[in-house]
């Protein structure tokens, strides 16, 4: 197999990681002044966290704590209008530091940004090079495709069904590529990564595990590593056959929803977020197989990756979404989600009247065609 080995000069295997030390991101954009404002969110010791700062005469500082290298994201609101819409619709970067002084400099906007002073972050530019992009370059494709059509065009299941088909086809390609690099570069820090952001939901064990098995001992006892291993074992029984675990979790009236109270149903789990373009565009066809079955006996939940829940509330009322909603707005660590493995929106699970899973990851027409073998036309 060829090489896809990152230049020694920027390879820093994570055995180099030692203990927890302090970070330090400063950033000069322009001329900007208040009341604008720039918002982070990061990780440390495996919990999110969040931090925001006045930018005066284009300058703005975070320090925090890491013991590890750790992904970002970084929004300025220009307007002071809030993080909220800095983040969904604003100026917004993403990238990856470790236990550096990290420097943030444009003339006018994060977009046009130049980051130096990481060792991590020329490494991150590579493995991005080579996938060829970053997962929000294919989610900000994905967005704008569903943001750019019209009224008529997001309620024509076709037209959505053919926009889902083109992005699992990219997200595969990528996937592909992230896979091979994990595969050629088993000491690397982003071998991990590859090989956790290739890998999607659910995981398909046979091919993963031995990737996994073949990464440096250092990278499987990473915070991230550890954290793959986890999902390859949630695979290994939340497979199709396999009990459906149980979980509790409010819905969008902060009411309990269990799923044991649902009875004698056919139930598809279906994980998604207000943020994630394909989620939405596949929304028309969930609607049009709910309103379809529901009557013989077919029930959907809804768990939503959402943090914020007026965006998560928004986006169940635009798409007109009559089924069940919970989320315990905690993101990508969502208790259902972890319980289940997801690390990739959109993702599902049809399960059968005892709660068994009988498939997963149904899109469109084999969604479909799965409820139509089971109820009828």
């Amino acid at each position: 197999m060829k090489k896809i080995l990152l230049t020694a000069a920027i390879v820093l295997p994570l055995a180099v990681q030692a203990q927890q030390g302090t970070f330090t991101i400063t950033g000069n954009i322009g001329k900007l002044n208040s009341p604008a404002m720039a918002y982070i969110d990061y990780m440390s010791d495996g919990v999110g966290k969040e931090d925001s700062a006045a930018v005066i005469n284009g300058l703005f500082s975070f320090t925090g704590k890491s013991n590890d290298y750790a992904y970002a994201r970084l929004a300025i609101s220009h307007d002071g209008s809030g993080k909220m819409k800095a983040v969904y619709g604003g100026d917004v970067i993403y990238f990856y530091y470790g236990k550096e002084q990290v420097k943030i400099t444009s003339a006018d906007s994060l977009g046009n940004a130049k980051i130096t002073g990481s060792k991590i972050y020329n490494e991150f530019q590579a493995y991005n090079k080579f996938i060829g992009g970053t997962i929000m370059d294919l989610n900000k494709w994905a967005n704008g495709q569903v943001a750019g059509a019209t009224p008529e065009q997001r309620k024509d299941t076709a037209f959505m069904n053919n926009l889902n088909t083109e992005y699992r086809r990219r997200m595969k390609a990528r996937a592909d590529k992230q896979l091979e690099f994990a595969k050629a570069n088993p000491k690397a820090y982003f071998g991990m990564v590859a090989l956790s952001e290739g890998t999607g939901s659910p995981v398909d064990v046979k091919k993963i595990e031995p990737i996994y098995n073949a990464m440096s001992a250092a990278l499987r006892n990473s915070d991230q590593g550890r954290e793959m291993g986890q999902r390859i074992a949630a695979a290994k029984t939340i497979k199709v056959g396999a009990p459906a675990p149980k979980f509790v979790q409010k819905d969008v009236d902060d009411k309990t929803v269990k799923l044991d109270d649902i009875k004698g149903k056919y139930v598809l789990l279906e994980f998604w977020a207000s943020w994630c373009g394909p989620c939405r565009a596949e929304n028309p066809n969930l609607t049009e197989q709910y309103k379809k079955f529901k009557e013989k006996g077919f029930e959907i939940i809804a768990v939503s990756l959402d943090d914020h829940k007026d965006k998560w509330i928004d986006a169940i009322a635009k798409d007109g979404l009559p089924w069940m909603h919970v989320s315990d707005l905690k993101g990508w660590n969502n208790e259902v989600g972890r319980l289940y493995g997801i690390r990739a929106v959109p993702a599902n699970f049809l399960l059968d009247e005892n709660r068994n899973i009988i498939a997963m990851n149904l899109r469109g027409e084999e969604l479909n065609k799965k409820l139509t073998e089971i109820f009828g036309n």
